[in-house]
């Protein structure tokens, strides 16, 4: 990839394979170890698609469609539980198509990951409110330490 950025890299060649920054994605993308295949959207993107998209702020995240809206989605990653609104067209670079782990491809066409991806979802309430209550002492931590 060089020096471009990911756009450029998604512009030049249709696709981004890259390394995960992050654990906002597990337990599907595994920080440092998976790769993501990502290529250039085709037409609006669907509930359950993962988007490579930039905030107005630069950053860069990668997380799952919960809702798709007229004018924009409803984001959150599989290991957040606060949902993220207002990412538009605009803001999407790419779409995740794939992910190797362990040296084996796994394709978001696959069964499994299907699966996975319905059940990680539907089930949003239960995960957002394991997660929620997972990170209270965290949170508890944080405060007192200000």
């Amino acid at each position: 990839m060089g020096n471009s950025t990911f756009e450029e890299e998604i512009q030049r060649t249709g696709r981004l394979v890259y390394t995960n920054v992050g654990d906002s994605m597990m337990p599907l993308i595994r920080q440092h170890k998976d790769l993501m295949i990502i290529e250039s959207p085709k037409g609006r993107c669907r509930k359950y698609d993962v988007p490579l998209y930039k905030r107005d702020n630069g950053q860069y995240v990668l997380h799952r469609i919960l809702k798709v809206r007229k004018e924009d989605y409803v984001i959150c990653g599989d290991h957040r539980w606060q949902r993220e609104y207002g990412i538009t067209d605009r803001h999407i670079i790419g779409v995740l198509s794939a992910v190797v782990r362990d040296g084996k491809t796994i394709a978001v066409t696959d069964w499994r990951y299907r699966l996975y991806t319905h059940l990680w979802c539907d089930l949003f309430a239960v995960r957002a409110s394991i997660l929620y209550l997972k990170s209270l002492p965290w949170r508890i931590r944080r405060k007192l330490g200000r």
